[in-house]
């Protein structure tokens, strides 16, 4: 045994060890992929776990062939706390890969392309917020497990503990925000308040769902863009969720029209459009006269479909076809403004009755008064100066 704690042991002994290493990796991918074509989750464990797995072997095959052949003056301890390190990294690193695909498998089950997906949606909502727990754990773990590998760190770590309570307070104050947002995403993932996909209308955004978080949730809005909000949002904030119980959906189409205009046919029209269109889900098909006021007549159409999108392309079906109708076959139940106008209007007659006030004033109403009057109204004399 003394032959092989030697540099040249060493290398022989490490490359022993990586053919070890090819022989299992060998070995081990045949069989899945052979259990790939016959199983569909053996594609996916591959994609997810041949790396870390790959990595783990090669460390500890490393670390065995190492630690037995490496030479007396070489620092044995130094090199072993180095492979007892990235075993413990890739260690982890391997049973999230395996975790995420136990969750993922999981999630697979659930589609959330088919009709009736409200179950489907809320189990893949939890699914993520579980695998982010997951993920953060493990790796909690893991550099914890690291840290403790070191002597310091162990004598660090149980004065650490008689103090948790202390440490816990200030890193409470310190991340409050943070950790709100942690339990707040938690809280929208169980209490199914928001699944992933929901339709949803927030800070006057019409959205569906995209991504749930621990700390955050993703909008994407009907043009494209992205609407990130903290969790905390969703529940201090309220917000409308169009698909909480079902994706069923009722919509109005309103049209302001003559009084000419003829309900009984407009009835008639939109039943044969929602016949004729597969948008419709079959549920609700309603016109009504809902106002008459103000020289016009409010008609309002009330129609049904299976999701959001769906309703507001059937609305704008209905609107489009039925102003269409209106112009080809009713003309005169479109909305007009009517004007009336007067040529020439009669004159007031002047009335041959004297107008009297009753009031006397100081030159009507009395004898002395019409008198005075005259001493104004009446001829001016002229007097000469010269006498003539």
């Amino acid at each position: 045994m003394s032959d092989w704690k030697s540099w040249i042991g060493l290398g022989v002994a490490v490359l022993i060890a990586l053919a070890a290493v090819v022989v299992v990796v060998a070995i081990t991918s045949v069989a899945a992929r052979l259990t790939a074509r016959r199983e569909s989750w053996a594609r996916a464990l591959i994609l997810r776990a041949r790396l870390p797995y790959r990595l783990l072997l090669v460390v500890v095959a490393g670390w065995i062939a190492v630690h037995f052949t490496l030479p007396k003056a070489a620092p044995l301890g130094t090199v072993d706390h180095g492979f007892l390190i990235a075993t413990i990294a890739a260690g982890t690193w391997l049973v999230a890969a395996l975790v995420n695909f136990g969750l993922g498998l999981a999630t697979g089950r659930y589609r959330t392309d088919v009709a009736d997906n409200k179950r489907a949606r809320r189990v893949q909502t939890q699914i993520a917020i579980v695998r982010r727990l997951a993920s953060v754990v493990i790796v909690i773990v893991g550099i914890a497990s690291v840290l403790l590998t070191f002597p310091g760190v162990q004598a660090v770590g149980t004065s650490v503990l008689a103090s948790a309570g202390v440490v816990s307070i200030v890193a409470g104050l310190a991340a409050q925000s943070t950790l709100a947002n942690v339990f707040a995403g938690i809280q929208l993932a169980f209490s199914d308040a928001i699944r992933v996909d929901d339709v949803v209308i927030v800070e006057k955004e019409w959205g569906r769902i995209e991504e749930i978080t621990l700390t955050y949730v993703v909008v994407h809005i009907w043009d494209d863009r992205r609407l990130v909000l903290p969790s905390t949002h969703f529940t201090n904030t309220p917000f409308e969720n169009w698909t909480r119980h079902s994706s069923e959906l009722l919509g109005s189409v309103e049209f302001d029209l003559d009084w000419q205009a003829s309900p009984s046919q407009m009835r008639d029209r939109l039943d044969l459009i929602l016949a004729e269109t597969p948008l419709w889900d079959g549920r609700t098909g309603v016109l009504q006269v809902t106002d008459a006021v103000g020289g016009f007549v409010r008609i309002r159409v009330l129609v049904s479909a299976i999701d959001a999108p769906t309703l507001f392309d059937l609305r704008c079906h209905v609107r489009e076809q039925l102003v269409q109708w209106l112009h080809e076959t009713d003309v005169a139940a479109l909305p007009r403004t009517r004007i009336q106008s007067m040529e020439n209007p009669p004159r007031a007659r002047a009335s041959s009755v004297p107008v009297t006030t009753g009031q006397i004033g100081l030159f009507t109403g009395t004898p002395e008064a019409e008198e005075r009057a005259s001493h104004f109204t009446g001829t001016v004399p002229v007097v000469d100066p010269d006498g003539s």
